[in-house]
């Protein structure tokens, strides 16, 4: 896949099953997906093989993306809260997460710190070589997604990470809510290599953000052209830096609740690719 093919970022639909996403997703014009290890997890507990998941995938026209993500990397996530997502964010080692992405034949697995302290930069830098290290074992690229709530907030910290670890298949995940609310530069952009950019995530945003980051990050996310990022201008960013990712999609939103999997996932497709038409044909 490459920038001309559409990626349907599962995260927001995780409760609607893995095998079940597929035909709705393809038949919306999407070349591949991100999966979870959870959507893996739960058909292995069922009986099914790695690889019998991933013939059904490319049985399906789809290819698989990535795997989101790796979640416990550092000393700090492996203690804290004891409620259902910080429990969760823990059984998400590299190593577990890492040895399913192999058994998959995933490309890649992204990598987030949902800590609510920024984390120092050299601590992170030397956890993520040994993810990369751990990835590169298999022959698997790992990339970080910044979150303007985590611990790693902007582009400019995953980038001061990822140059720092050292790893040449370390990389970035670019989502267009976190790059736009975390008040990151389409300057720094330009300076990164392109092929460190390792996925891209597309949504739009609200002109007034909520007063609370995590509400509006989860639930009030909006279409690509319906909201304030510039992503024309982004997007030809990332084209002129040579990033060779498919467009992925990504929104989360409320609204969605009263939506089949088909109709959103039409609906993210047809407005990708609007955004995506404007920035490619108009000089």
């Amino acid at each position: 896949m490459g920038p001309g093919d559409l990626c349907f970022s599962s995260a927001p639909w995780l409760h609607v099953p893995l095998l079940d996403r597929l035909a709705p997703i393809r038949a919306a014009g999407f070349a591949g997906l991100s999966v979870s290890p959870g959507d893996i997890w739960a058909l292995e507990a069922q009986g099914m093989t790695a690889g019998e998941i991933a013939m059904r995938i490319g049985d399906a026209g789809l290819t698989i993306a990535e795997l989101d993500c790796v979640a416990c990397w550092m000393d700090h996530q492996r203690q804290g809260a004891d409620d259902d997502l910080s429990r969760l964010l823990r059984t998400l080692t590299a190593e577990r997460v890492i040895e399913t992405a192999a058994r998959l034949s995933a490309p890649s697995v992204a990598v987030i710190d949902m800590s609510p302290l920024p984390t120092p930069v050299h601590l992170a830098a030397e956890a993520f070589a040994k993810v990369c290290d751990l990835a590169a074992d298999h022959g698997l690229k790992a990339h970080i997604e910044f979150l303007p709530v985590g611990g790693i907030r902007s582009l400019a910290d995953a980038w001061a990470i990822v140059a720092a670890a050292g790893r040449t298949n370390g990389g970035i995940t670019l989502d267009a809510w976190h790059f736009h609310r975390s008040a990151s530069s389409l300057d720094l952009l330009r300076t990164i290599p392109g092929h460190r950019i390792h996925a891209v995530q597309l949504c739009d945003a609200r002109p007034d953000p909520l007063p609370d980051p995590w509400a509006e990050l989860m639930t009030q996310r909006l279409l690509p052209g319906e909201g304030v990022i510039d992503l024309v201008a982004l997007i030809r960013t990332l084209d002129a830096i040579g990033c060779t990712a498919p467009t992925g999609v990504e929104v989360f939103n409320l609204r969605q609740n009263d939506q089949s999997l088909a109709q959103a996932a039409q609906d993210w497709a047809t407005h990708t690719r609007a955004v995506l038409a404007q920035a490619r044909t108009t000089a």
